[in-house]
């Protein structure tokens, strides 16, 4: 049952869901989110995609296909029902130990990755591998489950480790994937460079004091004034370039990063959205800090809490 998520938040006017596919030969994808969270061309959306978004089904990596290496195998392993005493546990809950050591560089989580695998339930079952027969899969490492994209940045190219991941860092109890901790081999084969995420702004924490305020609690100030003309209104399609941060400074989805525009209806994305997109004019450039009730109010997998918005209105339809 191989996850398939897209991490970007291509917000994908959807509130993004990272969900598990059950298909083979794609990792475990995250559940849900914008940037964190649906397809890549898409803002915050309110209704979620389909169980199996598009953006991180795995694909043919820029590698040579390998065997799947000595003693990699889908047997479960003697101590797939908790991790030993030997293993390393982060701060998260995330349980590892190497079975191999590589010589190679580690990921970045804005990285694509190509790996074997094998994925069991702590009761020792086989849900998902792609060793048999071998055929690596490559994937965004920000586009499956939080373990996952924890667990490869610790590893290095030619590196297989076993990871104990919690239900948490997993998929957190959804319908259809697998349920309490899951245990994965993995071994990771090459790495491609991604783009490095656009530095937050400095007022990303909170609203500055020169930020106007609406009645609903959405703050926004304009970066760079419009050509003047009409505004965009919920019934309209617009199209724009954008970028996401949480109030932490992490970014989780950017058309900008893309190189790709978005274009959208204006009733299709969450409401803080839909009610600054109205505020704008085509030409300007303005951030928005949505409060988390105009934005995913806390729905499981998306990004939380205020989010921070860099937005320019490139047309509307």
């Amino acid at each position: 049952m191989r996850p398939t998520f897209m991490p970007t938040l291509t917000l994908t006017l959807t509130l993004i869901t990272f969900a598990p596919a059950c298909s083979k030969s794609q990792p475990p994808a995250a559940t849900s989110a914008p940037a964190t969270n649906a397809p890549a061309t898409t803002p915050p959306a309110t209704t979620p995609p389909a169980t199996t978004p598009p953006a991180t089904t795995a694909s043919t990596p820029d590698v040579t296909a390998q065997p799947a290496g000595d003693q990699m195998s889908t047997t479960a392993p003697s101590d797939v029902a908790a991790p030993p005493a030997d293993a390393t546990t982060t701060a998260s809950g995330l349980a590892w130990k190497a079975l191999k050591k590589g010589a190679g560089e580690k990921p970045n989580e804005w990285d694509s990755v190509t790996v074997h695998y094998v994925g069991w339930t702590t009761d020792g079952k086989s849900f998902d591998s792609n060793i048999a027969p071998a055929q690596p899969i490559s994937f965004p490492l920000k586009g499956v489950i939080a373990g996952w994209t924890e667990g490869v940045q610790l590893m290095g190219v030619g590196d297989r480790f076993r990871f104990w991941i919690p239900e948490k860092l997993a998929y957190q109890g959804q319908p259809g994937a697998p349920a309490g901790m899951l245990v994965f081999d993995v071994e990771l084969l090459a790495i491609k460079a991604g783009k490095k995420p656009l530095p937050a702004p400095d007022d990303v924490a909170a609203p500055p004091a020169d930020a106007q305020k609406t009645a609903t609690g959405l703050a926004w100030k304009v970066l760079t004034p419009g050509k003047g003309g009409a505004h965009p209104t919920a019934d309209s399609n617009v199209e724009v370039h954008y970028t996401g941060w949480t109030t932490d400074g992490k970014m989780f989805d950017s058309s900008v990063a893309r190189g790709q525009t978005a274009k959208f209806p204006l009733k299709g994305v969450i409401a803080g959205w839909t009610e600054g997109l109205q505020l704008m004019e085509v030409g300007m450039k303005a951030r928005l800090w949505i409060p988390e009730e105009l934005a995913y109010k806390g729905r499981p997998g998306k990004p939380a809490g205020m989010l921070v918005f860099d937005v320019e209105l490139i047309g509307i339809q």
